[in-house]
């Protein structure tokens, strides 16, 4: 019988992430890294990484991902699952052309990836691919051997990743005021991005609509409902809202914005609101900011009892839906036919991620996909 725990053809497992600065002196040079090609300005970049300075300069994300690489290395010694863990940014150190560098020094020749960003998008997948494929070619450059990567499949809909949310849901409903309680509406946040992006996320087969970004967060955000009601007898209205807005304000992007939510449900009289932010992986600066302080700010300029239900982060049942994600794509390349644990109605995701998914402006070479080469 094959070993469950056999990572083969793995040889290793790399966390890609965004990145942040971890002072002041590291936040403009972090945002011009982000915005790199787009020709912005110091100045305008001091005033967009105001967020930033308000916290010492400190994004919360590094912190974030080194406990999450804690708890991925725990889960994967308790269960017998020998397979090293990397850790590779797109926008900060460690960035991710000097992890994969270490990784070929360490002989690591197939990797899994897995990225923080569990959702369909150009920003949440197609980019971090853009990403890889560019390390790569650096690597080619310069001699080394270059590693085959697989992009482990999109996760919001795995248990481990569902069953944190539907309880920091719950832990915030148990610390609203009694006599507020039922009447709480549910307000499920993710990043906005541009109509157009949403609407050509995914596979192609189902663009338009918002696309599979949209679709996926309302699937998860049904779940939740419905388990809070299972178990506390309460159905509890509910909206997918955005927030964290950038870009021009010509183009179109997903709204309504979380602030302009909380104003419209004040004028309706709802009692108190929960925002559970089902579109980060974990409290980086866009959750300490745009709902911590901002929204909860105009939560409290309008009388509205408001809390903010937890990320996933490194929740053990997250790292062991890693692990269970690793064995999935593991025995699928090996020939088997996994178990492929997924919730709601869509289904689990694609391995692979096929042609014209979540497509680019302009066309760049992108890793891990079924128009990439070696894939």
């Amino acid at each position: 019988m094959s070993d469950p725990c056999d990572p083969a053809p793995y040889d290793a497992l790399l966390l890609l992430s965004f990145g942040g600065p971890e002072g002041p002196d590291d936040v403009v040079p972090f945002l011009a890294n982000v915005t790199r090609g787009r020709g912005i300005p110091e100045e305008r970049l001091k005033e967009v990484g105001r967020h930033y300075f308000l916290f010492g300069g400190v994004s919360p994300i590094n912190a974030q991902n080194r406990a999450l690489l804690d708890a991925l290395r725990k889960d994967f010694a308790e269960h017998g699952l020998d397979l090293p863990v990397y850790w590779g940014n797109r926008n900060w150190a460690p960035y991710l052309t000097d992890t994969l560098r270490e990784m070929v020094a360490d002989g690591r020749r197939r990797i899994a990836v897995l990225a923080t960003s569990a959702y369909a998008s150009y920003s949440g997948c197609r980019q971090y691919r853009e990403n890889l494929a560019e390390s790569l070619a650096a690597l080619e450059a310069e001699g080394l051997p270059v590693p085959r990567v697989d992009k482990l499949r999109h996760y919001f809909n795995h248990p481990g990743f569902v069953r944190p949310m539907v309880d920091g849901v719950l832990a915030s409903l148990a610390d609203l005021p009694e006599d507020v309680r039922a009447g709480a509406h549910l307000a499920f946040t993710t990043h906005s991005i541009p109509v157009s992006a949403a609407d050509t996320s995914g596979p192609v087969e189902g663009h338009g609509d918002g696309g599979a970004y949209v679709a996926a967060h309302l699937d998860i955000a049904r779940l939740i409902v419905d388990a809070v009601r299972e178990e506390t007898g309460n159905e509890h209205s509910w909206r997918l809202v955005y927030q964290s807005r950038s870009g021009a304000p010509h183009i179109p992007w997903l709204e309504p914005d979380i602030c302009d939510h909380l104003e419209s449900l004040h004028g309706e009289g709802v009692s108190a609101v929960v925002m559970a932010p089902i579109g980060f992986v974990s409290d980086h600066m866009e959750v300490l900011y745009d709902l911590d302080t901002e929204a909860t700010a105009k939560a409290a300029e309008l009388g509205l009892p408001v809390r903010r239900s937890a990320t996933v982060g490194a929740d053990p049942r997250f790292a062991a839906a890693v692990r269970e994600l690793v064995l999935e794509r593991a025995g699928t390349e090996r020939g088997c036919a996994p178990e492929r644990c997924a919730l709601g109605a869509l289904g689990p995701s694609h391995d692979l991620c096929p042609a014209g998914c979540c497509p680019a402006r302009a066309p760049r070479p992108a890793a891990a996909g079924a128009d990439s080469p070696c894939a």
